[in-house]
Protein backbone atom coordinates (compact mmCIF):
# COMPACT_ATOMS: atom_id res chain seq x y z
CA UNK A 1 0.00 0.00 0.00
CA UNK A 2 1.18 3.20 -1.09
CA UNK A 3 0.94 6.33 1.01
CA UNK A 4 1.18 10.17 -0.46
CA UNK A 5 3.30 13.05 1.97
CA UNK A 6 3.58 16.81 0.68
CA UNK A 7 6.37 18.24 1.59
CA UNK A 8 7.77 21.84 0.98
CA UNK A 9 5.49 21.96 -1.88
CA UNK A 10 6.02 18.38 -2.97
CA UNK A 11 4.18 14.96 -3.12
CA UNK A 12 6.62 12.00 -2.13
CA UNK A 13 5.31 8.53 -1.86
CA UNK A 14 6.31 6.08 0.58
CA UNK A 15 5.11 2.56 1.10
CA UNK A 16 2.92 1.10 3.78
CA UNK A 17 2.29 -2.46 4.60
CA UNK A 18 0.00 -3.76 2.08
CA UNK A 19 -1.61 -6.61 5.16
CA UNK A 20 -1.14 -7.89 8.50
CA UNK A 21 0.72 -10.96 6.77
CA UNK A 22 3.68 -8.17 6.21
CA UNK A 23 4.22 -7.72 9.70
CA UNK A 24 6.64 -9.94 11.91
CA UNK A 25 6.29 -11.41 15.20
CA UNK A 26 9.56 -9.56 16.03
CA UNK A 27 8.01 -6.16 14.57
CA UNK A 28 4.47 -6.82 16.57
CA UNK A 29 6.67 -7.20 19.80
CA UNK A 30 7.97 -4.02 19.27
CA UNK A 31 4.58 -2.50 18.42
CA UNK A 32 3.45 -4.19 21.84
CA UNK A 33 6.07 -2.61 23.54
CA UNK A 34 5.47 1.13 22.23
CA UNK A 35 2.17 1.15 23.84
CA UNK A 36 3.72 1.82 27.56
CA UNK A 37 4.90 4.91 25.74
CA UNK A 38 3.52 8.38 25.26
CA UNK A 39 0.72 8.23 22.37
CA UNK A 40 3.35 10.43 20.07
CA UNK A 41 6.15 7.77 20.74
CA UNK A 42 3.41 5.09 20.02
CA UNK A 43 2.29 6.31 16.88
CA UNK A 44 6.42 7.12 15.91
CA UNK A 45 7.26 3.57 16.37
CA UNK A 46 4.27 2.08 14.62
CA UNK A 47 4.65 4.36 11.40
CA UNK A 48 8.43 3.59 11.33
CA UNK A 49 8.22 -0.25 11.80
CA UNK A 50 5.55 -0.12 9.09
CA UNK A 51 6.07 1.89 6.26
CA UNK A 52 9.61 2.72 4.52
CA UNK A 53 9.39 6.52 5.57
CA UNK A 54 12.44 7.69 7.04
CA UNK A 55 12.08 8.27 11.43
CA UNK A 56 12.95 12.04 10.60
CA UNK A 57 10.62 12.67 8.42
CA UNK A 58 7.97 10.78 10.58
CA UNK A 59 8.41 13.56 13.23
CA UNK A 60 7.59 15.54 10.42
CA UNK A 61 3.93 14.72 9.65
CA UNK A 62 1.16 16.66 10.37
CA UNK A 63 -1.14 15.11 12.56
CA UNK A 64 -3.52 14.87 9.57
CA UNK A 65 -1.23 12.70 7.45
CA UNK A 66 -0.64 10.50 11.07
CA UNK A 67 -3.86 10.04 11.48
CA UNK A 68 -4.54 9.13 7.79
CA UNK A 69 -1.45 6.18 8.14
CA UNK A 70 -2.49 5.07 11.80
CA UNK A 71 -6.28 4.15 10.52
CA UNK A 72 -5.27 2.83 7.51
CA UNK A 73 -2.46 0.24 9.87
CA UNK A 74 -5.84 -0.18 12.03
CA UNK A 75 -7.90 -1.30 9.23
CA UNK A 76 -4.89 -3.77 7.92
CA UNK A 77 -5.19 -5.12 11.16
CA UNK A 78 -8.66 -5.14 11.57
CA UNK A 79 -9.24 -7.56 8.33
CA UNK A 80 -6.31 -10.09 9.88
CA UNK A 81 -7.52 -13.53 10.24
CA UNK A 82 -8.17 -14.64 13.78
CA UNK A 83 -8.18 -18.47 12.93
CA UNK A 84 -5.57 -20.39 14.30
CA UNK A 85 -3.19 -21.48 11.62
CA UNK A 86 -2.53 -24.97 13.27
CA UNK A 87 0.35 -25.62 11.25
CA UNK A 88 3.18 -22.48 10.18
CA UNK A 89 6.12 -22.89 7.93
CA UNK A 90 9.36 -21.17 8.80
CA UNK A 91 13.05 -21.66 7.24
CA UNK A 92 11.38 -24.31 5.00
CA UNK A 93 10.38 -26.10 7.87
CA UNK A 94 6.65 -27.26 9.84
CA UNK A 95 5.98 -26.69 13.00
CA UNK A 96 2.65 -27.38 14.15
CA UNK A 97 0.78 -25.88 17.13
CA UNK A 98 0.29 -28.51 20.49
CA UNK A 99 -3.09 -30.53 19.05
CA UNK A 100 -4.25 -30.76 22.40
CA UNK A 101 -3.33 -28.47 25.03
CA UNK A 102 -5.40 -30.27 28.03
CA UNK A 103 -2.20 -32.48 26.95
CA UNK A 104 0.41 -30.10 27.61
CA UNK A 105 3.37 -31.04 30.23
CA UNK A 106 3.22 -29.42 33.55
CA UNK A 107 6.91 -28.45 32.29
CA UNK A 108 5.99 -26.54 28.87
CA UNK A 109 2.99 -25.17 31.20
CA UNK A 110 5.25 -23.96 33.72
CA UNK A 111 7.57 -22.10 31.07
CA UNK A 112 5.18 -20.65 29.49
CA UNK A 113 3.43 -18.80 33.06
CA UNK A 114 6.85 -17.61 33.31
CA UNK A 115 7.22 -15.93 29.87
CA UNK A 116 3.86 -14.69 30.82
CA UNK A 117 4.65 -13.13 33.86
CA UNK A 118 8.42 -11.29 32.88
CA UNK A 119 6.67 -9.71 30.07
CA UNK A 120 4.70 -11.17 27.44
CA UNK A 121 5.71 -8.76 24.84
CA UNK A 122 9.31 -9.71 25.26
CA UNK A 123 9.10 -13.21 25.35
CA UNK A 124 6.22 -13.59 22.05
CA UNK A 125 8.63 -15.95 20.19
CA UNK A 126 9.83 -18.01 23.01
CA UNK A 127 6.05 -18.84 23.97
CA UNK A 128 5.32 -19.91 20.09
CA UNK A 129 8.43 -22.13 20.51
CA UNK A 130 6.24 -23.83 22.95
CA UNK A 131 3.40 -24.09 21.73
CA UNK A 132 4.46 -24.32 18.26
CA UNK A 133 6.92 -27.57 17.56
CA UNK A 134 8.43 -29.43 14.10
CA UNK A 135 5.94 -31.67 13.10
CA UNK A 136 7.24 -35.60 12.97
CA UNK A 137 4.16 -37.22 11.46
CA UNK A 138 1.17 -36.06 9.38
CA UNK A 139 -1.93 -37.75 8.11
CA UNK A 140 -4.39 -35.31 6.12
CA UNK A 141 -5.44 -32.81 9.57
CA UNK A 142 -4.02 -34.78 11.57
CA UNK A 143 -0.38 -34.65 12.87
CA UNK A 144 1.76 -35.00 15.60
CA UNK A 145 5.11 -32.60 16.73
CA UNK A 146 8.08 -33.37 19.00
CA UNK A 147 7.92 -33.87 22.62
CA UNK A 148 8.85 -30.29 24.79
CA UNK A 149 12.24 -29.69 25.14
CA UNK A 150 12.83 -26.25 26.89
CA UNK A 151 16.53 -26.49 26.12
CA UNK A 152 15.48 -26.18 22.22
CA UNK A 153 13.04 -22.93 23.37
CA UNK A 154 15.88 -20.38 22.53
CA UNK A 155 17.00 -21.18 19.29
CA UNK A 156 13.53 -22.11 17.81
CA UNK A 157 11.98 -18.77 19.21
CA UNK A 158 14.78 -16.69 17.38
CA UNK A 159 13.76 -18.46 13.89
CA UNK A 160 9.91 -17.65 15.11
CA UNK A 161 11.05 -14.03 14.81
CA UNK A 162 9.70 -14.04 11.46
CA UNK A 163 6.55 -15.56 12.04
CA UNK A 164 3.66 -13.73 11.04
CA UNK A 165 1.84 -11.27 13.56
CA UNK A 166 -1.43 -12.42 12.67
CA UNK A 167 -0.64 -16.54 13.41
CA UNK A 168 0.96 -15.20 16.48
CA UNK A 169 -2.17 -13.49 17.59
CA UNK A 170 -4.47 -16.08 16.27
CA UNK A 171 -2.45 -18.86 18.51
CA UNK A 172 -2.35 -16.45 21.52
CA UNK A 173 -6.38 -16.00 21.48
CA UNK A 174 -6.73 -19.56 21.09
CA UNK A 175 -4.35 -20.49 24.27
CA UNK A 176 -5.63 -18.22 26.26
CA UNK A 177 -9.26 -19.17 25.62
CA UNK A 178 -8.53 -22.63 26.73
CA UNK A 179 -6.25 -21.37 29.26
CA UNK A 180 -8.15 -20.28 31.39
CA UNK A 181 -9.52 -23.71 31.60
CA UNK A 182 -6.64 -24.99 32.51
CA UNK A 183 -5.73 -22.40 34.85
CA UNK A 184 -8.94 -23.47 36.66
CA UNK A 185 -7.86 -27.44 36.28
CA UNK A 186 -4.08 -27.09 37.56
CA UNK A 187 -4.11 -25.42 41.10
CA UNK A 188 -6.61 -28.53 42.09
CA UNK A 189 -4.25 -30.91 40.13
CA UNK A 190 -1.41 -29.39 42.41
CA UNK A 191 -3.15 -29.57 45.57
CA UNK A 192 -4.11 -33.25 44.91
CA UNK A 193 -0.69 -34.26 44.05
CA UNK A 194 0.64 -32.00 47.20
CA UNK A 195 -1.53 -33.80 49.20
CA UNK A 196 -0.86 -37.63 47.67
CA UNK A 197 3.16 -36.84 48.60
CA UNK A 198 2.45 -35.18 51.92
CA UNK A 199 0.24 -38.85 52.65
CA UNK A 200 3.14 -40.70 51.14
CA UNK A 201 5.73 -39.31 53.41
CA UNK A 202 3.56 -39.17 56.33
CA UNK A 203 3.39 -43.35 55.44
CA UNK A 204 6.68 -43.53 55.08
CA UNK A 205 7.44 -42.07 58.44
CA UNK A 206 5.72 -44.28 60.23
CA UNK A 207 7.02 -47.17 58.44
CA UNK A 208 10.49 -46.22 59.36
CA UNK A 209 9.13 -45.24 63.16
CA UNK A 210 7.72 -48.67 63.39
CA UNK A 211 10.91 -50.24 62.57
CA UNK A 212 12.76 -48.06 65.13
CA UNK A 213 10.97 -49.12 67.54
CA UNK A 214 11.13 -53.08 66.85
Amino acid sequence: MQVNIKKDGKKNTYNLINSWEDVTLDKWAKLIDSKSKSKTKEALDTISLLSDIPRKLVKELSINDVSNILNKVAELQNKASSRLKKIIKVDGIDYGFHPDLSEITLGAYADIETYIQNGMEKNLAKLMAVLYRPVVKRNGNHYSIEAYNGSEVRMRAEKFKKMKAADVNSSLVFFFCLGNELSTILPLYLMERMEEVKQSLLMKSSQQNGLGLE
